[in-house]
């Protein structure tokens, strides 16, 4: 069976989170009222010019310097036209031979395996309005709030080889956007979507037809929309048809992807350089001003939280899945009062990524949402560093400090939840459990080691899962050994 090969270039539209629009003063806000927020500027009205937000070009800059990009000391607008109802200027401003951020990449994880894919260019834009077509009697209505919205469209090399990848990537560039704070990610609103370039090839041969899926705003139509195209393509060429470059839109309803026009080339834009706009000019003065704002970034997050904490690669992942994460890990770490900083870090750790993690799912909540806070975890970390709780009963605390039953103490002094670890009393239980069961005791000797296990249990049942596990363990391994 002849193999094919699967290639994938994502472009990503990223609203920036700048209050005003990109050429002029009106709010950006979600939500407004139809047409509330369009200005004379976002449509070009005779007579207005549009003025640069700085704000917009920062938060560019912000995205070159985490990515390893080069950001481009002068850059050009361009009039990008065409005509569609919601762009009523006939043109939309964009960025074409020279963007503001050339190059760079992004290291994804795709399971357990690392993968680098390289970015083309990141470059600035005005959104266009948004076409409504529900609610109006069979006519469609067009909302210009949107039109002028700040984006930075984000392109990569067509380096991605599966669905999979390609919703690795756009999840890892999610997380960076929000984590550098130049997007809030919202897809549901519109604020982070997704173009698919898809094509197949057999091995070996040139790259294939591409067709461009638009708008994906859920990692999961992204990943559904991409199988079915790579399944419609093959099956295409496999039956003696050509793949037609085009435009195409995901039904989620039927999981298909369907025509929606043919895909134009960069010469039907008619680009040229806009002539009410000069040139962008970033000094290195500026790009070293940004910088300094920066946050620390996830990859050296990660490579600090496993040099100086100990933690391992995966922890230190998911902890840095997003700045919710890192922040929530380390204003818990910074308030256990555990002396030991890699114990309680380990701890922390542990808590996060099983019971938070759990809870999390459950309830379909945001870390920022949790209902245990930080401070509240620590208190959790510092009962279970000092004897106070064993792993079982730290579960049960946190299960009822979910369900807002109070702090750890709280909940330990109602309930009675106080790990025993007094040896002599812990020895009095253990010689009782070891005379009560005679039979475990033949059966471990004779060399069973599950009767050791069960011994175990009967001591932790005795104790209402109250022993000191570490101690029972070594107790019971000197008597048995007497």
């Amino acid at each position: 069976m002849m193999k094919w090969e699967v290639v994938i270039g994502l472009e990503t539209h990223a609203q920036l989170s700048t209050r005003s629009k990109i050429f002029s003063g009106s709010s950006t806000a979600f939500g407004a009222s139809p047409n509330s927020q369009a200005s004379a500027v976002d449509i070009a009205l005779p007579g207005v010019l549009p003025v640069l937000n700085r704000g917009a070009v920062e938060r560019a800059i912000r995205f070159g310097l985490a990515v390893g990009a080069t950001i481009s000391p002068r850059s050009i607008f361009a009039r990008k036209n065409y005509f569609y109802p919601d762009l009523p200027k006939g043109y939309q401003i964009s960025q074409y031979e020279l963007p503001v951020v050339q190059g760079g990449s992004l290291t994804i994880m795709v399971g357990e395996v690392e993968k680098t894919v390289r970015l083309t260019r990141a470059h600035l834009e005005e959104d266009a309005g948004k076409s409504l077509h529900e609610d109006f009697h069979g006519m469609s209505g067009i909302d210009l709030n949107r039109a002028g919205t700040p984006l930075l469209e984000i392109v990569t090399e067509p380096d991605m080889a599966s669905a999979e990848e390609a919703v690795a990537y756009a999840k890892a560039l999610h997380a960076l956007v929000q984590w550098i704070g130049i997007c809030d990610g919202n897809m549901q609103e519109g604020s982070f979507r997704c173009d698919a370039n898809v094509s197949v090839r057999r091995a070996g041969e040139p790259l294939g037809t591409r067709c461009e899926i638009k708008n994906l705003n859920s990692f999961n139509f992204m990943d559904k929309a991409i199988r079915y195209e790579v399944r419609r393509q093959i099956e295409l060429i496999e039956d003696g048809g050509r793949v037609v470059q085009e435009t195409r839109l995901y039904d989620p309803d039927k999981d298909e992807t369907r025509s929606m026009r043919s895909k134009e080339d960069a010469m039907d834009y008619r680009y040229f350089p806009d002539p009410d706009l000069l040139p962008l000019t970033i000094t290195p003065h500026w790009i070293a001003e940004v910088k300094a704002t920066m946050p620390e970034l996830p990859v050296a997050k990660q490579t600090r939280f496993t040099g100086e904490f100990g933690l391992s690669d995966y922890d230190a992942r998911l902890l840095t899945q997003s700045r919710a994460w890192s922040d929530y890990f380390e204003a818990a770490l910074a308030a256990s009062g555990v002396p030991d900083k890699t114990v309680a870090a380990k701890s922390v750790a542990n808590l996060m990524t099983s019971e938070l993690a759990a809870a999390l799912n459950r309830s379909e909540t945001d870390i920022a949402g949790a209902p245990v806070t930080p401070h509240a975890l620590a208190g959790l970390v510092l009962r279970s560093a000092d004897g106070t709780l064993n792993n079982k009963m730290a579960k049960e605390v946190f299960a009822a400090m979910w369900e807002g039953e109070g702090d750890a103490d709280a909940i330990i002094d109602k309930r009675g939840l106080k790990q025993i670890s007094d040896s002599g009393e812990i020895e009095k239980i253990v010689d009782q459990v070891l005379s009560a069961n005679a039979k475990s005791v033949e059966e471990f000797r004779a060399g069973k080691d599950k009767a050791f296990n069960a011994l175990v249990g009967q001591v932790m049942k005795a104790t209402k899962g109250k022993a000191n596990p570490a101690q029972v363990n070594d107790l019971l391994k000197k008597k048995l050994a007497g």
